[in-house]
């Protein structure tokens, strides 16, 4: 039996200029964090000589080519395992489409269990660029290089996504105290609603290949805004980063209209109204988790819960993408 486990993520920065249609012409810069929440792969012997696929449906195929799950498909063929008895098992600390990643945690989770099938070692940039071949170039999502590379590398990191295609992976080193209060002051919580982040993405695409103008001014302004939020993590001004995140939030809205709703915009007022110094949606917009950062957690809690909102403990991982079973 094989388990791995890869963790989903919060963007801390420059995210949306991750999508190739602005870093190949522009280049793109995001900082982000792994957080200690997980997608785990199973994979283990089956006892007939079948593919068997249990994740939020169930298949049961004799070959690679009748896969219906398109990941879990080329990320067979990608690595040339192709069964029978076997037997691939899904599960998630978070539901998808909640804005953390987990297509990202999915597809660099799959990939290193079937690498070490095979018994092969494969380097967090050879995982995170082999997830992105998948998804971007072989299945044509409208996605960015974030969440798989931040998956595979853990930690709280930033990535220069270069416009030929290469990565540069620059881990941050916060000051202890600073990283402990940064741990300790993001407050993440669930508005209530999942969405897929495809549609918003779409649009954004479109517009940077089109070249729009507006566009384009919001994405330079908000890799601008990624770099100063690394200086100030690195220098352990978490005030300054928290108020980045507000100016953060308020352009990203404007990038699409589904970016955000009434109810969004309610909750998110609310927080900074209870001593939230910062705050956003966290991926594409929508829906999913709100991620705040404060130092009265206790009045931002109370506010979020007395609205309705769960919140999730964060904590953030330094291992990336890892192996917990091989036997």
């Amino acid at each position: 039996m094989i388990i791995v486990r890869s963790p989903m993520r919060i963007s801390l920065g420059g995210g949306g200029t991750d999508l190739p249609s602005y870093y190949t012409k522009h280049t793109g810069f995001v900082v982000s964090a792994a957080i200690t929440r997980y997608v785990y792969i199973t994979i283990s012997d089956g006892f007939w000589p079948r593919i068997h696929l249990k994740y939020s449906k169930m298949e049961d195929v004799e070959r690679v080519e009748e896969i219906h799950h398109p990941i879990i498909r080329e990320a067979m063929k990608l690595t040339g395992v192709t069964g029978p008895y076997l037997e691939i098992v899904s599960l998630s600390d978070i539901p998808a489409g909640t804005g953390l990643g987990s297509s990202g945690s999915f597809t660099t989770a799959l990939l290193s269990a079937l690498h070490t099938l095979q018994r092969r070692f494969v380097s967090p940039q050879e995982l995170a660029e082999e997830a992105c071949h998948i998804e971007i170039e072989i299945l044509k999502e409208p996605v960015g290089k974030q969440d798989q590379y931040i998956a595979a590398f853990g930690g709280i990191t930033s990535f220069e996504f270069k416009p030929d295609g290469g990565v540069n992976v620059l881990p941050l080193t916060l000051p202890p105290e600073a990283l402990a209060n940064l741990e300790d002051n993001l407050l993440l919580f669930f508005s209530g609603t999942a969405r897929s982040a495809s549609e918003i993405l779409r649009d954004q695409d479109s517009k940077s290949k089109e070249n729009a103008g507006e566009m384009l001014a919001n994405l330079h302004f908000t890799k601008q805004l990624g770099i100063e939020s690394r200086a100030a993590l690195v220098k352990g001004d978490l005030r300054k980063f928290a108020e980045l995140m507000a100016v953060h939030w308020e352009h990203k809205k404007k990038r699409s209209p589904g970016m955000s709703n009434g109810p969004i915009d309610e909750l998110y007022e609310l927080a900074r109204k209870n001593g939230a110094l910062g705050g956003k949606i966290v991926g594409a917009g929508g829906g999913g988790f709100l991620l705040f950062y404060t130092e009265q957690k206790t009045r931002v809690r109370e506010a979020m819960r007395g609205a309705g909102l769960r919140e999730v403990r964060l904590g953030f991982d330094f291992g990336g993408t890892s192996v917990v079973v091989h036997s």
